[in-house]
């Protein structure tokens, strides 16, 4: 089997080691949502969400998009490959492509990477990345949209992934993919950190960057989002000495005041 090797970024504290930092698939759209026949233009790309480190993105092996009334379009064909900012004033490789939905109600865009060997890591990476695009109207939010093919695990809103405020608790579930029945996936961890669009100033402790959690007995689990951004929650799992992970992606706005 042949994976692609992808060089483990490290991030430079002064007078202190670098810390171990999770890095993520991203699948992050020009604005949370839209209206119908209105052109929204989606980045991929991998790093460090937090730290905003990127580096090279390989072409997804999968990309389509999940309709209101459960329609699957593949959207591959679209795929551009892009220079995108990866920090430090670094140029990395990534990609884009432009979606126009229909006609309203949520719209699932799943990305589906090939296996990933990253230094530092003992098992190479198999990544989903999804995220909900709102179209005027409530209908099909908390869709289920992965393969068994893709992945060994999915995770799912069961908190509406748009509308959020910070602060609030999101509730997610994690589950294996089937064509039938699914099978909820207990005791699995999630993981929980923001996206900065560009390399924060100061960084706080590792803890406070990569939030962890783990699924109850039903696969579920309650992470809070607690400032205004776009936030990666994501289900890991591992299986046949490969660790799949599922991330959400999520918008949080912030908080409206009376005038």
């Amino acid at each position: 089997m042949h994976f692609i090797r992808l060089p483990l970024l490290a991030v430079a504290f002064a007078a202190a080691p670098a810390p171990v930092v999770a890095h993520y698939h991203m699948l992050l759209p020009d604005k949370p949502s839209a209206k119908a026949d209105e052109a929204v233009t989606f980045t991929y790309q991998f790093g460090h969400p937090f730290e905003h480190q990127l580096f090279d993105t390989q072409k997804p092996t999968e990309l389509y998009v999940v309709a209101p009334d459960g329609t699957k379009t593949d959207l591959l064909a679209k795929l551009e490959k892009t220079a995108v900012d990866g920090g430090e004033g670094k140029k990395v490789a990534g990609y884009k492509f432009t979606f126009t939905p229909p006609k309203r109600g949520d719209y699932t865009v799943v990305a589906v990477s090939p296996e990933v060997k990253a230094e530092g890591e003992s098992l190479p990476l198999r990544d989903v990345a999804k995220v909900v695009l709102h179209v005027q109207t409530q209908n099909g939010w908390d869709r289920r949209a992965v393969t068994a093919k893709a992945s060994a695990v999915e995770l799912s809103p069961l908190t509406r992934p748009y509308g959020l405020v910070g602060g609030m608790a999101f509730h997610v579930e994690a589950d294996e993919p089937a064509e039938g029945d699914r099978k909820a996936l207990a005791g699995i961890v999630i993981e929980a950190e923001r996206y900065n669009a560009t390399p924060p100033k100061e960084l706080p402790p590792d803890e406070h960057v990569t939030r962890t959690a783990r699924t109850n007995r039903s696969g579920s689990a309650v992470v809070t989002l607690t400032e205004p951004g776009w936030w990666s929650v994501t289900a890991v799992r591992e299986r046949d000495k490969v660790q799949h992970r599922c991330t959400l992606w999520v918008s949080v706005d912030k908080q409206s005041t009376d005038k």
